[in-house]
């Protein structure tokens, strides 16, 4: 055991808390605007922010790449990880308006199962067996908080296209940070968030002009708590798969279900029954265990 958190675990965990904060604030404006253009305007922000800081720190928002090539491996990898982050989102959003939200929910956090075999098998991570443990006891944890459906039997029928996005959802979003941790032995995390935004702001101009609906005075503060925690969230995200496994980094990502409850008790007043409770102290009890272990060094050489 060691005498405090590791750096990337307490990334991982920043991470988590912004991302909640992201949700919380889509979930307001979801009242009033299509998930589409919440995500355009989420996407205009942290583009906006992470190439403003990039050109002040005197980098290329299009990341560096060895002898000049315009598109050579990393920029080629760039260019995948923005379009699995947004191909991942927008199967979550499709699935999450067919399915139940804790069908939904629990499907997509499988993904740190996903993203142990991706990393395992495309950059060479090394697992030990007390590491996946944990990691499925955190999933147990959000089984107890989600209770989907398809699970304790209050639903049946459901639509096995929304099943399969929501899946596809989850491995996509696995392939993304596989990705990105790879992006991070060469390239700086505010580039490889950029990545990710920028494909999303593209990806999402069709729909939102399609159905635009101008925001209100909420409306504006909302989309800006959307943008300003999904910036938070990857820059941290980011950073934690710089300085920690990807696996790691995912299971810990389990404590967005914990923050989620906090926020829908304060500010939709849906009050956690002993079933929340019991789940949520063990995503925290496997994250501390997590965080608190020796990691074992990646290797790099993939």
């Amino acid at each position: 055991m060691t005498g405090r958190f590791s750096k990337g675990i307490r990334f991982a965990g920043l991470g988590a808390l912004y991302f909640s904060v992201m949700s919380a604030c889509a979930k307001l404006a979801g009242s009033r605007l299509p998930s589409q253009e919440i995500v355009f305007f989420r996407a205009i922000v942290v583009t906006g922010l992470t190439y403003a800081v990039l050109r002040s720190r005197g980098l290329s928002p299009w990341g560096a790449e060895p002898g000049r090539k315009p598109l050579g491996i990393e920029r080629r990898l760039l260019l995948l990880r923005g379009l699995f982050g947004y191909a991942a989102l927008s199967c979550f959003l499709w699935a999450v308006i067919r399915l139940p939200l804790a069908d939904a929910t629990v499907i997509h956090f499988t993904n740190p199962v996903w993203t142990a075999l991706l990393a395992a098998f495309f950059i060479g991570e090394v697992l030990r067996g007390w590491e996946v443990l944990l990691a499925v006891v955190a999933l147990g944890g959000v089984v107890l908080v989600a209770r989907p459906g398809f699970l304790v039997g209050q639903v049946s029928g459901l639509d096995p296209l929304a099943v399969a996005a929501a899946l596809a959802g989850a491995v996509l979003s696995a392939a993304a940070y596989v990705t990105a941790k790879r992006l991070t032995r060469t390239q700086d995390p505010l580039v490889i968030v950029f990545a990710f935004a920028a494909m999303s702001l593209v990806g999402s101009i069709p729909p939102t002009l399609r159905n635009f609906v101008m925001p209100d005075l909420l409306g504006w503060v909302l989309l800006l708590g959307v943008g300003l925690g999904a910036q938070g969230g990857q820059v941290y995200v980011t950073k934690a798969l710089q300085v920690e496994k990807a696996a790691r980094v995912m299971a810990v990502g389990y404590l967005q279900i914990v923050f989620a409850a906090a926020w829908g008790l304060i500010l939709f007043q849906e009050v956690p029954d002993r079933w929340t409770g019991l789940g949520a102290a063990v995503i925290i009890g496997s994250t501390f265990v997590m965080g608190r272990l020796h990691p074992v060094a990646a290797p790099r050489g993939r």
